[in-house]
C-alpha cells in the first residue's frame, strides 16, 4: 500500500485545522488564535485554574502557562488568589479579554459557517457524528497505556 497525504485523516485534518486557524486569525482585530481555548473556557464569568485551562484545550501545562503569561501581560486577563487551595490562582477574562472572546468567538462562527457553507444539513450533521466517532477513537487511544518497548 502506498502513503498518500490526500487519504490521510491525518494530514487532511490537520490541514483543514490549520485553513481554519489561519482564517480566524484574518477576522481578529488583533491577536492569534492561540489564546481562543481561554477565552471561550471563560468568556461566560468563569474563573478556572491553569490546570483546568490546560486540561480543557488539550496542551501541556507550560505551554497553558506562555499563553496566559502572554495574555497577562496584554491584558487579557486577571489572576487571583482561589480561595479554595491557596496554592493555586483562578484565571479570569478581564474588561479587554471579554471584548477579544466575543471577537473570537464571531470569527469562529463566521468561518464555520463559511467552512461548512457547502453542505445540507443532513450532511452536516453526518459529518460531525463521524469528527465525533474519529475524536472518540483518538482519545480512547490516548488514554491507554501504551505498548512495552522493545528492549
Amino acid at each position: 500500500m502506498t502513503y498518500r497525504r490526500e487519504d490521510s485523516a491525518g494530514y487532511l485534518v490537520n490541514w483543514a485545522g490549520r485553513l481554519f486557524t489561519r482564517a480566524v486569525e484574518r477576522r481578529l482585530v488583533s491577536g492569534g488564535a492561540g489564546p481562543m481555548p481561554v477565552y471561550f473556557a471563560l468568556r461566560n464569568g468563569c474563573t478556572k485554574t491553569q490546570r483546568d485551562l490546560a486540561v480543557g484545550a488539550s496542551v501541556e501545562q507550560p505551554t497553558m502557562a506562555n499563553t496566559l503569561n502572554r495574555m497577562e501581560r496584554d491584558g487579557l486577563i486577571l489572576r487571583q488568589p482561589d480561595p479554595d487551595d491557596g496554592r493555586s490562582m483562578l484565571i479570569a477574562l478581564t474588561p479587554l479579554g471579554h471584548e477579544r472572546a466575543r471577537q473570537a468567538l464571531d470569527a469562529a462562527m463566521t468561518v464555520n459557517a463559511l467552512a461548512l457553507g457547502g453542505l445540507s444539513e443532513a450532511e452536516r450533521e453526518h459529518f460531525f457524528a463521524l469528527l465525533r466517532r474519529v475524536i472518540a477513537a483518538l482519545d480512547a487511544d490516548s488514554t491507554e497505556t501504551p505498548p512495552p518497548r522493545p528492549e
